[in-house]
């Protein structure tokens, strides 16, 4: 059995989007469900800031639980940071964050 979960917003003023998508798989006893997240937020900044635009690098955060009691295994991984764009003279901040979650259960 396979389920598909998609979901695609976008705020009134299209200055967020979240991608979200679902998947939950069962196969030789074992059920993986998988997490997505995409969510983007666009903000006009002020063209005399840039040379304040200092740390580009995105953080990056994992977790792993593994439990064998339960025979349960969770995977975690988010990333997050920001960009700048350049459009038509005007200068605006891309705040972004990713985020992966795998679980996988043994059913018994």
């Amino acid at each position: 059995m396979r389920e598909l979960v998609f979901k695609n917003i976008t705020s009134l003023d299209r200055r967020r989007k979240i991608t979200y998508t679902s998947e939950i798989n069962e196969k030789d006893g074992l059920r993986s469900i998988i997490h997505r997240h995409f969510i983007y937020v666009i903000k006009e900044e002020d063209a005399k800031n840039i040379p304040e635009i200092k740390n580009l690098s995105p953080i990056l955060y994992i977790l792993r639980e593994h439990n064998k009691k339960e025979q349960r295994e969770k995977f975690l991984c988010r990333i997050k940071g920001v960009f700048y764009v350049i459009n038509n003279g005007r200068l605006f901040s891309i705040f972004y964050r990713h985020s992966l979650k795998i679980s996988l259960i043994a059913l018994t």
